[in-house]
């Protein structure tokens, strides 16, 4: 990555000086214009909710944006393995109702987000369920109700076990939104696989879940008491916990990796530095990341967290979600990174990912990288519930926005130009 560098003459260089200092920790910067103060989308990629297309205007706001997120389609193929080897390892106790049918149900967080959507096909590429469209993408579709395998959005898989064959079917999906237009809702999945259980319980063999949050609201509901694996996605605390007592397993996003990029990318373009500095390239106190927890795609500018599988056999490894990444967890030097103002939002406050895992690192990240960070929650359901916190851009040095919606990107670029 190209390294930036001081211009040569000393006017320019003064008015470097200037800029680079900002306002720190009191208040902001009054000499960097906000359209070029460093800009990390995180979690949520700006794109096309319908297409999936990522927007690159807003990945190329300024020289100083970013995205950080996690592999979604390498995490995606994870659940699907985690999913059909549990299958394959289990099958006696599967089938319960001895029908030779596999039967799934599958909750989607929000059918217009690119994670949902890979994490969607991810489950039924594995199982053999997926149907291609005529572009070439697995259907993504929520089925609604599919008992009788007639669904155009996906078809009856086959797998072969110990000798016998067996039909997989995804008896049911639905977009987790809940009245008041929120998405991966909780609340909503528990109502779900209640109304579910009721209409063809001993049919539900596997319940797979784009999340851990409304893959635990199942577990709780109906699965756990009725002996049901349930699989999420996000390994928080209290999913990684329920393994021991049923829960078939979730997949870790690195999490810890991910709040350590958010805010690295923001240190590092404040400070002027080479940007692989404390990520590929050791810093001065000695963080670094190796290239097994992480991959960075220049074309998009985004930084990728990889995923790990989280099942009975390792979860004691991951029971507290929110501890630092050890190669990443020393403090940075206060003379060479004094402390900046960074806004940073979540979506919704109520997201369990979010707001157990994801804000209490950052919390912690925050403080060894000397950033003084103002933590803006949203309701989940309107932009504005969000933007309106950002009343004056000029208060800070630099902004991590996570969006609502992934086409809303221009409301906040907006804002500072």
């Amino acid at each position: 990555m190209k390294k930036k560098v001081l211009a040569l003459s000393l006017a320019a260089a003064m008015a470097f000086s200037l800029a680079a200092c900002g306002g720190g920790g009191e208040g902001g910067s009054d000499t960097v214009a906000n359209k070029d103060k460093p800009v990390v989308w995180y979690n949520r990629q700006p794109s096309n909710s319908t297409t999936g297309e990522l927007n690159t205007e807003a990945l190329n706001f300024n020289e100083d944006t970013y995205y950080v997120g996690f592999d979604a389609n390498q995490g995606a193929e994870l659940q699907g393995q985690m999913i059909l080897d549990y299958i394959k390892a289990n099958i006696a106790d599967i089938d319960k109702n001895n029908d030779g049918v596999i039967g799934y149900v599958l909750a989607i967080g929000d059918v217009g987000h690119n994670d949902s959507i890979a994490r969607t096909r991810g489950v039924r590429s594995a199982l053999g369920t997926a149907v291609t469209k005529e572009d070439g993408t697995i259907d993504s579709e929520a089925v609604g109700t599919n008992t009788d395998g007639s669904s155009t959005h996906v078809q009856d898989g086959k797998l072969e076990i110990d000798g016998k064959t067996y039909t997989v079917r995804e008896l049911a999906s639905q977009e987790m939104k809940n009245t008041a237009g929120a998405t991966w809702d909780a609340g909503t999945a528990g109502n779900a696989i209640t109304t579910w259980a009721s209409s063809f319980g001993d049919q539900i063999d596997v319940i797979a879940s784009n999340n851990d949050g409304m893959g635990m609201s199942m577990f709780t509901a109906w699965s756990n008491e009725n002996d049901v694996p349930t699989f999420g996605y996000d390994a928080n605390s209290d999913a990684v916990k329920a393994i021991a007592d049923g829960y078939g397993g979730t997949i870790s996003q690195h999490a810890d990796v991910q709040a350590y990029l958010t805010l690295r990318v923001i240190r590092n373009a404040l400070d002027n530095v080479d940007m692989d500095t404390g990520i590929g390239t050791a810093d001065a106190a000695g963080n670094v990341l190796s290239e097994d927890v992480y991959k960075y795609d220049e074309a998009t500018r985004s930084y990728y967290a990889l995923n790990v599988a989280v099942t009975g056999d390792n979860y004691k490894d991951f029971l507290d979600s929110t501890v630092t990444w050890a190669p990443v967890s020393n403090q940075v030097d206060k003379e060479t990174s004094p402390e900046k103002s960074v806004w940073l939002n979540t979506y919704n406050s109520t997201d369990n990912f979010l707001s157990s895992t994801y804000k209490p690192l950052l919390q912690k990240y925050d403080d060894l990288l000397n950033l003084k960070v103002e933590y803006v929650d949203g309701d989940g359901q309107s932009e504005s519930s969000v933007i309106n916190k950002l009343g004056n851009p000029s208060s800070y040095d630099a902004f991590a926005i996570n969006m609502i919606k992934t086409d809303n990107a221009i409301s906040y670029t907006n804002l500072l130009q």
